[in-house]
């Protein structure tokens, strides 16, 4: 399928060329085009010029043939070739010639076909976009640079070129294409990690494969951090609703002299549904001495910890069981394991520091 570029590059084609008696070039701008019909017309009468090759007088060397094309229109679409042009000396039947090799000659075509209508096949499109980035980015052409950008971004770039993609992006000047493959190579290392295109990568360009290696690090890294926060913010949450549920009680249980909030009433209190089950278990549990339950080693292992970070010094204060005796335990200098509690209750503490900073911002934007 045909594609014509509207909304970037040359959104309409060049002045018409009028040739004269001399075989040189002069441009005349069509007037009265008040129509898509005509401008269509007019994009199509430029595909034939480049197809057809009428008056060329320049001769594009590909690696496997040539091209015919027309000098003012290859130096107007590019600076780079209007330079190569002026370098350029006149050979047989008074024709200059330019060499664009390293990319297949169908490529080539498909470039020099844009220059002249801002049209291409789409099925071409697909098939040539690198050596079209490439091509675009050498002879200096930033519509249809644009362009090929956009396409990998819409859908072309996949696991199997994502990392040509990346070298060429950076080569090209294309920082967002380069974040793109980036975020792909990050996200599916491990496969990535084993396609030839890697392995082309890790020896001739051993400093971006560096790179990516540390990119993917960091994020394992920072991975591991959040899953540790979202583990203390838990442990805190749950110390919230241990308090909860032994000072005001909640749904079906709570000190003995309150009564119990209806079934159906909300919650505040995240943690507080698994927690009310945990204590219940507790409660009624025959083997929760000497460790032999989990559960209530669990649960025995959540009392010590709000012991520790309870701030109540008064014993008749806290609601919740087993905190004063946790207390006392400690000052009589029961050291063991007294480093990790510490690191632990830090970690924990932080985390509700770090819940209340990040529900600022949400409470400031709810109020105004």
């Amino acid at each position: 399928m045909e594609t014509c570029i509207q909304s970037c590059g040359p959104a309409t084609p060049p002045p018409l060329l009028i040739l004269n008696h001399r075989n040189n070039y002069s441009s005349k701008r069509l007037t009265g085009c008040s129509c898509n019909g005509e401008v269509e017309s007019t994009r199509d009468l430029w595909d034939r010029i480049f197809t057809q090759g009428y008056c060329a007088d320049v001769i594009v060397h590909t690696n496997n043939g040539t091209i015919p094309a027309h000098g003012a229109i290859l130096g107007m679409a590019s600076p780079v070739m209007e330079g190569m042009l002026r370098c350029s000396k006149r050979r047989q039947r008074r024709r200059k010639a330019i060499s664009i090799g390293g990319v297949p000659h169908d490529a080539v075509r498909v470039f020099l076909r844009f220059l002249y209508s801002s049209c291409y096949e789409q099925e071409e499109m697909n098939h040539f976009i690198l050596h079209l980035l490439v091509l675009s980015h050498v002879f200096m052409v930033p519509s249809l640079k644009k362009l090929c950008v956009q396409a990998l971004e819409k859908g072309l770039l996949s696991v199997d070129n994502v990392v040509d993609v990346l070298q060429l992006s950076r080569l090209c000047d294309a920082p967002r294409l380069n974040v793109l493959c980036q975020s792909m190579i990050l996200k599916d290392f491990k496969f990535i990690s084993a396609t030839e295109g890697w392995k082309v990568l890790k020896q001739s360009n051993p400093m971006i494969e560096r790179e990516i290696i540390d990119l993917v690090e960091r994020k394992k890294e920072r991975q591991k951090k959040l899953e540790e926060q979202k583990i203390y913010l838990q442990l805190n949450q749950a110390m919230d609703a241990l308090v909860h549920i032994c000072r005001d009680g909640c749904r079906t249980i709570g000190p003995h002299d309150k009564v119990p909030r209806l079934v159906g009433d909300p919650c505040n209190y995240p943690a507080c549904k698994g927690l009310e089950a945990l204590v219940r278990h507790f409660a009624g549990c025959k083997r929760r001495v000497a460790g032999g339950c989990a559960r209530c080693k669990r649960m025995w292992q959540l009392l010590e910890l709000h012991s520790r970070i309870c701030v109540e010094t008064e014993k008749e204060c806290c609601k919740v069981p087993l905190c004063w005796h946790f207390k006392e335990k400690l000052e009589k200098g029961n050291k063991k394991d007294e480093q990790k509690w510490k690191l632990l209750v830090s970690k924990v503490v932080e985390a509700k520091s770090f819940s209340a900073l990040s529900s600022l911002p949400f409470m400031i934007s709810a109020s105004t």
